[in-house]
């Protein structure tokens, strides 16, 4: 963000070469700039002009801007009789008034007019040049901001500030010139820590942006790194987590999102169901079945078809069937697919519940959306089985070998459920 440009009679003349107070007589006396070693022969300013000048400021500080300007006006008349430094401090008052009136392009004009002028304090000079520069990004020409500010540093004789370093970066990233950017952005955070100083969280953002547009990603990760060091927003513990997965540092992507939770940073349903993938990418299916859980119950993720079916999923990839069943019976009503039955079926089967996994494996079939059709043929012949059924038993698994993805099985099945029903028959003729 660009800092706004102030302007007060005193400062001009600390900065411009405007005497503080007013000297009796001015005449043809000849000031000399003190920004560089060069000199630069410079005419005073005439006690007469100084005055009108300083009533102009003092209208436009009471808020008179109207009047102050045609103050401004009153002394034009006389330009033919001025010195070029007295125009160029009246071009540079044009210039302060218009901005303040937000009129740019007037302001811009002025201030060019004070930078023609030849002979003028080279502190005015600079000033006006990095003025200019200012005003051109604001305007979005960021050519001619370029420009201005090249010129500037050219008779600029002193290091530069962090402040003037960002101007810099931010004007080549607007003109995509993202190395030349990073240049700038790095020696300002560099000076800045240099000084035992925080660098300001924009350096850092824009720092960020050249290196994503570099595609540097470790050098992203650095960056919102040092983001959320010393700027702890819970929008740059998720960026850090999202850039670790990014750069193929899933244990620290985990860690940070766990942190950022644990902190009460994820607030998004999107978040915490990032969280709850990466628990179970990195074999962790309870906690990401529990966090879901107390989200869905809260109102922080939706109890949605598909959030049923993860939070169903991590219950049985953490061998908790019985914690898996009303999750899977709630899902069975919502939708009209029977693919939650047929979760359901596998899970009364893995629990011994015979008659209910029956039940839900006919129901899926009866439904349809079921990937694997055989295999709920299977939980019924396995439950009917174990219920000491033989005859639907071996029905069900005739119907499952005419699948061909469980045809195999099926098969086995039939052979092992016809030689106990044989069994159970000699036993009984024994008997």
């Amino acid at each position: 963000m660009i800092k706004k440009i102030t302007l007060s009679l005193i400062a001009v003349g600390v900065l411009y070469g405007l005497p503080s107070a007013l000297p009796g007589s001015l005449g043809g006396s000849i000031a000399y700039a003190e920004a560089t070693k060069e000199t630069v022969k410079v005419p005073a300013m005439r006690n007469r002009v100084y005055a009108q000048l300083a009533r102009a400021q003092g209208l436009a500080d009471e808020g008179k801007k109207q009047e102050g300007l045609a103050v401004l006006h009153d002394v034009k008349e006389r330009i033919g009789s001025m010195n070029s430094y007295e125009k160029a401090m009246l071009w540079n008052f044009y210039g302060f008034m218009y901005y303040g009136n937000e009129d740019l392009v007037s302001a811009i004009t002025h201030f060019e007019m004070v930078i023609a002028e030849k002979t003028i304090p080279m502190s005015l000079r600079t000033s006006t040049m990095f003025s200019l520069a200012q005003l051109a990004m604001q305007q979005q020409d960021y050519d001619k901001s370029l420009s201005y500010l090249n010129g500037w540093k050219k008779i600029n004789k002193k290091p530069l500030t962090s402040t003037q370093q960002m101007l810099f970066a931010q004007i080549y990233y607007q003109n995509k010139d993202y190395k030349n950017s990073l240049a700038y952005v790095n020696q300002a955070v560099n000076l800045a820590f240099d000084k035992k100083e925080t660098p300001k969280e924009n350096w850092f953002i824009l720092q960020r942006a050249n290196y994503y547009e570099l595609k540097q990603p470790k050098n992203v990760v650095k960056v919102i790194e040092n983001l959320v060091k010393y700027y702890e927003k819970p929008k740059y513990w998720i960026q850090l987590a999202g850039m670790y997965g990014e750069v193929g540092e899933e244990n620290k992507q985990l860690a940070v999102m766990e942190s950022a939770y644990q902190a009460g940073y994820l607030t998004s349903a999107q978040d915490l169901i990032t969280l709850v993938q990466l628990y179970r990418f990195h074999g962790v299916p309870y906690k990401a079945a529990k966090l879901l859980s107390v989200a869905i119950d809260n109102g922080e993720v939706a109890a949605e078809e598909k959030y049923f079916n993860m939070l169903a999923q991590s219950y049985i990839a953490a061998k908790n069937d019985d914690k898996a069943i009303p999750v899977l019976v709630k899902a069975s009503v919502i939708t009209e697919s029977g693919k939650f039955d047929a979760m359901l079926a596998q899970a009364y089967l893995n629990t011994e519940k015979w008659t209910l996994a029956i039940k839900s494996a006919k129901q899926a079939i009866k439904r349809g959306g079921v990937e694997r059709l055989g295999n709920m043929h299977l939980v019924v012949g396995m439950s009917y089985f174990n219920l000491g059924q033989f005859e639907p038993s071996l029905a069900a698994f005739e119907q499952a070998q005419q699948l061909k993805e469980t045809s195999k099985t099926a098969e086995q099945w039939r052979r092992y459920v016809k030689r106990e029903q044989q069994t159970k028959v000699r036993l009984a003729m024994l008997n």
